[in-house]
């Protein structure tokens, strides 16, 4: 556990606070009233998406890799989701056999993995046929401009906020064979240009 992960996680609710409260919060909770049946949520974080999920799901995981975040995420479960399990495991490397969930949700969680294209093949790999990933991720924009932007821009996002401000996240999904079945192009309000463009919607295994 280094000290950068531990002041991440120390001011992360703070840091994402204003978008949340611009735009980010309704995006979530549009998006996770699509979760059914067995849920797993893989990079929870602090748990920002628990008070969001319904009367729709049957039961719920959440994991998460690092120590200081998934503390957070322990006492946010206690307050809004106490029947929920709470795992630390990467995204990368599920601790789950095949076809065990209906819906994984991932938000914000793709643009920061150390291997995406191995994180959607576990997604896939733990999803039941025709289950359904649920996706809300900041990507590289389709405006030439403002993709170079991001380039330019990606070594200081992943100084501050670990993580890739340009990846092409739509195209890593639909390459490890899910179909996208809904797509809504929008932006993260609140937040610097060149993190805003963000794809949210639903896959299909």
């Amino acid at each position: 556990m280094s000290l950068r992960q531990t002041i991440f996680a120390a001011t992360y609710d703070r840091m994402s606070r204003k978008s949340e409260e611009a735009g980010l919060h309704a995006l979530r909770q549009s998006l996770l009233a699509d979760a059914a049946g067995r849920v797993l949520e893989i990079g929870a974080g602090t748990g920002a998406n628990l008070p969001f999920y319904n009367g729709n799901i049957e039961s719920l995981v959440v994991t998460e890799p690092e120590a200081p975040m998934l503390r957070r995420l322990q006492r946010t479960v206690r307050e809004h989701a106490p029947l929920a399990q709470v795992l630390r495991a990467p995204a990368e490397d599920i601790p789950f056999e095949d076809d065990t969930f209906d819906t994984v949700v991932s938000t914000l969680v793709l643009c920061g993995v150390d291997d995406q294209p191995r994180a959607l093949r576990e997604a896939r790999r733990v999803l039941r046929p025709g289950g359904r990933l649920l996706f809300l991720e900041h990507v590289r924009s389709d405006e030439p401009g403002l993709a170079r932007f991001q380039d330019r821009m990606n070594w200081l996002n992943r100084l501050v906020v670990q993580c890739d401000c340009n990846r092409p996240t739509l195209a890593s999904i639909e390459a490890e064979g899910f179909a996208v079945s809904r797509l809504e192009r929008a932006e993260i309000p609140k937040a610097p240009k060149f993190v805003r463009p963000l794809i949210v919607g639903a896959a299909v295994s």
